[in-house]
């Protein structure tokens, strides 16, 4: 399957496929919830029976090792089959809502969940499966209709991606394979949400069109994420965990490390941990491991070896390259210079940059100066450094004393802020990006007796009567202090309005 040539999509073709799409969604096809569950179900075999050629598509375009493969994408997109599959129809359940007014309660108040409807999923190349089915699982479950939209750039991958596909319901769910033609025409029509993963001069791109037609987004980019390692940091476990990050991908991944920023005592123990982390994960050498990737496009390629053709830093280890294979060795780099090309540019590769502080006060200065809303955030040190860290350094999410942790886990939900995305996913937050929370009153007839100060002609006594219901007091002073009186604690709001509400008064 891995040899089957990189096909694009008719453009024409496009359209009616989304009128198709649009139409099953309308006949509510999908609005089973064990329809949604069977489809789960099969992409989860579909990817366990085709687990062989997405392994060699992965190497083919990202010499990605099978370890990383299974671990990165195969079994992470199954790890959060298994957790949607297991509590979707607890999701999917109507909400009642809680600290409701009694005057409020005979409403019949729910809160019911609804698909938004067609929706485009947009995947990016560092990790072509994850970030494509990843999102996809999330519409499957809200009972949304879904074209998935790979990376034209992993094109094995992406026809790999095909076949995975082809056990859903194909008048339900769609895959486009294409460039930037594609894509346009792919923009062009209407959706009731986009979900883009990618770089953000993209996501601006799609977020301005999106825009036109007040379509919501989810925008997963990434930025220049710190790693801040203070003295007090155990700097041996710090190296071996920071210089495993940095090879995850061959640093191709919007969760890692951009730049380091490490107290000035402790960074030659640093280096030193570094060189003898680098001995071990690599004992014939970067380029001879049959564990480390390689960059997945040319342009990538160009721009990182720019970068360090350009620093003004000192490569401490590695600097190797060659061009012909996209192979840049996993390098350690020490700077002086926070405006230096490493620090100031998103570089998305293997490249270590360290620069020396004095204090940690110094690096949460750098770290909000470099990207105030950065994807993610790192501290290694004592517990009231890293409380310090995360206190002053924004992100999107953040691991302590280790690296990429608090993405790895599928339930909580993930995401950026600002400038490195907006909106999370994974687990239930998956399916809620692509659910409406739709609010739904019931009033019987019963109570009219009891509402009926509503109607004009108003007049003093029915105001009072509605006040006295439906309006509350506070419980706190104009200088914004709470009043702990006796009378709040004996006597509820709610069962004063009650009473109000049956006696008419």
């Amino acid at each position: 399957m891995t040899n089957v040539p990189f096909q694009n999509t008719p453009i024409e073709n496009i359209e009616p496929l989304v009128r198709g799409l649009n139409a099953a969604f309308a006949n509510q096809t999908t609005k089973p919830v064990e329809f949604r569950l069977k489809q789960l179900r099969k992409l989860y075999w579909a990817l366990e029976d085709n687990a062989k050629d997405i392994e060699e598509a992965l190497k083919l375009d990202l010499g990605k090792a099978k370890f990383d493969a299974q671990t990165g994408e195969i079994g992470w997109v199954q790890n959060d089959i298994l957790y949607i599959t297991k509590n979707l129809a607890k999701w999917v359940k109507d909400e009642s809502i809680p600290d409701m007014p009694l005057a409020m309660m005979p409403m019949g108040y729910r809160i019911k969940k609804e698909p938004l409807g067609t929706v485009l999923v947009i995947g990016a190349y560092n990790y072509p499966v994850q970030l494509a089915l990843g999102p996809l699982l999330g519409a499957i479950a809200a009972g949304c209709t879904a074209v998935l939209k790979p990376s034209e750039q992993c094109p094995h991958v992406a026809m790999v991606l095909t076949k995975v596909c082809s056990v859903l319901d194909s008048t339900c769910f769609a895959v486009v394979q294409g460039g930037v033609p594609e894509s346009t025409k792919l923009l062009d029509q209407t959706w009731d949400k986009i979900f883009y993963t990618g770089g953000a001069q993209v996501g601006k791109i799609i977020a301005k069109k999106a825009a036109e037609t007040l379509t919501p987004t989810t925008l997963e980019l990434g930025g220049k994420n710190p790693a801040i390692i203070t003295k007090n940091a155990d700097i041996k476990l710090a190296a071996r965990r920071l210089l495993w990050a940095k090879h995850q991908n061959a640093g191709q991944i919007c969760l890692s490390q951009n730049y380091h920023l490490v107290e000035r005592s402790v960074l030659p123990q640093l280096i030193k941990e570094f060189g003898n982390v680098y001995k071990e994960f690599y004992p014939n050498g970067v380029a001879a491991s049959p564990d480390f990737p390689r960059i997945a496009t040319d342009r990538g390629w160009q721009r990182l070896k720019h970068l360090l053709d350009t620093t003004s830093g000192k490569i401490i280890y590695g600097g190797n390259m060659d061009e012909k294979t996209r192979f840049i060795e996993l390098t350690v780099v020490e700077v002086d210079d926070v405006k230096d090309p490493l620090v100031a540019d998103e570089h998305f590769g293997p490249i270590m940059v360290l620069l020396a502080v004095d204090s940690v006060d110094e690096a949460i200065r750098i770290a909000n100066e470099v990207d105030p809303t950065p994807l993610t955030a790192y501290a290694f040190g004592a517990k009231a450094e890293t409380d310090k860290i995360l206190e002053h350094v924004r992100s999107g999410g953040a691991t302590v004393n280790d690296t990429l942790f608090h993405a790895a886990n599928p339930i909580p939900p993930f995401g950026g802020l600002k400038t490195s995305g907006q909106g999370t996913y994974r687990g239930k937050a998956s399916y809620e990006a692509f659910t409406h929370r739709r609010v739904v009153a019931t009033t019987p007839g019963w109570v009219e007796s009891l509402i009926k100060m509503r109607y004009p002609p108003y007049t003093d006594a029915k105001l009072k009567q509605f006040q006295s219901t439906g309006q509350g007091k506070p419980n706190f002073d104009r200088n914004g202090n709470v009043n702990y009186s006796l009378w709040n604690v004996l006597f509820s709001r709610k069962l004063l309005s009650f009473v109000a509400l049956i006696s008419g008064k």
